[in-house]
């Protein structure tokens, strides 16, 4: 089993190294002519950005000094997220490298050929049909035009010069080294177009001009990803309605609604701003009851406990009520649960309560079986009146079967994110049987919210942040 891991870390380092590597290759090494500052710059910002997400990472889970966590967790967390769409976008730009430079060497090889033509007519390219006309030809001197300066004065009258005329030489062939014979060694103008084809540094320098050009299109995509994705995240999740029919409601609780938000994650990066922000975010809603399904934080009540403050004011008038998250038990889950009945949340750890038109039950997450604190649907939902309806708070969307099984009408969860950052929705749907969203398994409804904050990165990319108002509706009605 050790073994089994060690390769399992090694390949993940080597892929991790080779990526990084690929990145620095084509943001640097080819963008530059020669070993220099520039790859010596981008070697340390690549390495040192991974030095201080690695430090991040560490900080938190050994619980360090909350202030290291924090000067750690900003650049360490988005650098984790800019290093993802560096590579996704210099992988893209694998694609637009040979259309670019196929265009580029289409229009040098056109220039050419204009050139060439230019240069069997005697006519400049650039010339105008006119011009061609007042050619002037072979032997014959210009003529002198007035507004020439210091031109001499010209007549018709014989030379009375001392001077004896001097005999005309004779036509003979041009020297190779006379500029009309000599092949022009150009090189490539500043907009990556060929001057001539047969210049010895056009493709180079063609080939110079389009990695700079793939380069700096590829990291001005990822940093604008990143930067519209965090601003997404610290501007607050947005209100996200949906209406969720069950059959086994009563008439009378038709239109109840429900405020469902998990995974907030307050931490090093995301604080007591952002917790008064879901708060008026959700209190805005009127809801009948607040569902916090779990991961409200990273890290431990003695140093986040002021940032969860927040959620003493919450209103709802059936209560709202809290369930664990896999985040809980890295942070301390006993300690976590006491501090939001303190707050005026109600846990519902493995336990049901009877709303006067539907049962409310909760079970701990799947994460707490490690410290004997698991699951126990028996115990929240395995006495109860079946003839009710049942609503089931549990945090991770793998708990649906189990609640099949128990009979629950609708389950509501989070964990996911929805991916957060695009492609992990993939990954996600791979671990996850809804990423995000409504589905029907069997005669029960699941519901997995995307999540009011973020983990790792504050910054989601095609998942935005949200709080979900269901509003249950009966088939009665």
């Amino acid at each position: 089993m050790v073994v089994v891991f060690v390769l399992a870390a090694l390949l993940v380092v080597g892929v991790l190294v080779t990526a990084n590597w690929y990145v620095w290759r084509r943001l640097f090494r080819d963008t530059t002519r020669a070993p220099g500052p520039v790859r010596r710059i981008g070697a340390a910002v690549i390495a040192g950005g991974w030095v201080l997400t690695v430090g991040a990472l560490v900080a938190e889970r050994a619980g360090a000094p909350f202030w290291l966590q924090r000067v750690l967790a900003w650049p360490g967390f988005l650098w984790l997220a800019l290093s993802l769409y560096l590579l996704l976008a210099v992988v893209a730009g694998e694609i637009v490298r040979p259309l670019l430079r196929r265009y580029l060497e289409r229009r040098a090889a056109a220039r050419q050929a204009r050139a060439t033509t230019g240069a069997e007519t005697g006519v400049e390219p650039s010339a105008s049909p006119a011009a061609a006309d007042e050619r002037i030809p072979a032997g014959t001197a210009p003529p002198q035009t007035s507004d020439a300066p210091d031109a001499p004065q010209t007549s018709d009258a014989p030379q009375t010069s001392d001077t004896p005329d001097t005999p005309k030489a004779p036509d003979t062939p041009e020297s190779p080294d006379t500029p009309s014979s000599r092949t022009t060694d150009t090189t490539e103008g500043a907009d990556g177009s060929d001057a001539g084809a047969a210049s010895p540094l056009a493709r180079p320098s063609r080939r110079l001009f389009v990695s700079r050009v793939v380069a700096g299109a590829a990291a001005a995509a990822a940093v604008g990803t990143v930067g519209h994705g965090t601003y997404g995240v610290l501007s607050g999740p947005k209100v996200k309605r949906v209406t969720v029919p069950l059959a086994r409601l009563p008439r009378a609780a038709h239109g109840f609604r429900i405020a469902v938000v998990s995974d907030i994650h307050l931490g090093p990066v995301l604080g007591r701003g952002f917790a008064q922000q879901v708060v008026d975010t959700i209190n805005s809603t009127q809801p009948d009851l607040v569902a916090v399904v779990g991961d409200l934080v990273d890290g431990s009540v003695k140093d986040l406990g002021p940032a969860a403050a927040p959620l003493s004011q919450l209103k709802a008038r059936h209560g709202a009520y809290f369930v664990t998250g896999n985040h809980e038990y890295f942070s301390g889950a006993e300690q976590w649960v006491a501090e939001v009945r303190r707050l005026g949340l109600l846990p519902l750890e493995n336990a049901r309560t009877e709303l006067p038109h539907f049962d409310l039950a909760g079970v701990n997450d799947v994460a707490g079986e490690d410290e004997g604190q698991g699951p126990d649907y028996a115990r929240a939902l395995g006495d109860r009146d079946r003839s009710r309806a049942c609503v089931l708070l549990a945090h991770q969307p793998v708990q649906i079967h189990d609640a099949v099984d128990h009979g629950v009408d609708l389950q509501l969860s989070g964990h996911t994110h929805g991916g957060q950052l695009w492609p992990g929705n993939l990954i996600a749907g791979a671990a996850n049987p809804t990423v995000a969203g409504l589905e029907r398994y069997g005669d029960t409804q699941l519901y997995v919210s995307r999540g009011a904050g973020a983990w790792g990165p504050p910054t989601r990319v095609g998942a935005p942040s949200d709080i979900t108002v269901i509003e249950l509706a009966s088939r009665k009605a």
